[in-house]
């Protein structure tokens, strides 16, 4: 049995509340493209770069189930701007097995960066960030990532259940193929409290309040031969990105 529980969703309109409320929120795949102001449809055209990726060549577990790109966006009253390639860089309170590295990642390809599908994207969740925090500069790092079984198991978090240091976390479901596991966990950093479930639809969303909650997703294993799982992550940060300050 790989019986999957279903994520919790929120209508658009009630993202706002369900962030005060309980600290995360997850959106259909269709509120997602309301959210960038385009179609499903555009936001899939994407999926195809995620065959692109470079391996990543500094997990510290030894192992080679992880691909990904970057790329670093200031947004401010609507307007996008990308911001010069630069490191990954996150402290060891936030991160114990990558920490204090200054990772450099192959950029996102400038084909996908400059989709309205991305742009839409990145601006709606800063919108969303001004609504809950009020209207200000937001320091935007997006991650595409495939996590693969060529090692029998991948981790989509090596680091196990974490913060991130940043204000909000947004975690797009890209693709889950020939794949068991992956189930995402939540749980209040403060209280006893937590919730699981399975992204499992293409582009749908799920939203955090990093100070509020601590995230993970358990290792994928292959159903047979050859799986992985793709994934688009999105921080938004007040006054600038991580390692600036």
């Amino acid at each position: 049995m790989n019986a999957m529980l279903p994520p919790p969703s929120t209508p658009l309109a009630d993202v706002a509340a369900a962030m005060r409320d309980r600290g995360f929120a997850v959106l259909t795949s269709s509120d997602v493209a309301r959210l960038a102001g385009v179609c499903v449809d555009d936001l899939e055209a994407m999926r195809e770069s995620w065959d692109r990726l470079p391996p990543d060549t500094y997990l510290m577990d030894g192992g080679r189930y992880r691909r990904r790109r970057h790329a670093c966006f200031v947004v401010e009253g609507g307007a996008v701007v990308q911001a010069p390639h630069r490191a990954h860089w996150q402290p060891r309170d936030y991160n114990a097995l990558h920490g204090g590295m200054r990772r450099w990642f192959e950029p996102v390809e400038p084909g996908i960066v400059e989709r309205r599908a991305w742009q839409g994207l990145v601006r709606g969740l800063a919108g969303l960030a001004d609504a809950l925090r009020g209207a200000r500069t937001w320091y935007v790092e997006a991650h595409q990532f495939r996590i693969d079984t060529s090692d029998g198991i991948g981790r989509p978090t090596p680091e196990g259940a974490h913060r991130d240091g940043v204000d909000l976390v947004a975690v797009a479901l890209v693709a889950r193929s020939g794949i068991k596991g992956g189930e995402t966990r939540v749980f209040e950093a403060a209280g006893p409290h937590g919730q699981r479930f399975t992204l499992s639809a293409p582009w749908s969303l799920l939203l955090l309040d990093d100070a509020r909650v601590i995230h993970e997703s358990t290792p994928i294993q292959p159903l047979a031969g050859h799986g992985h799982r793709d994934t688009l992550v999105l921080t938004l940060r007040a006054g600038g990105f991580q390692g600036d300050d």
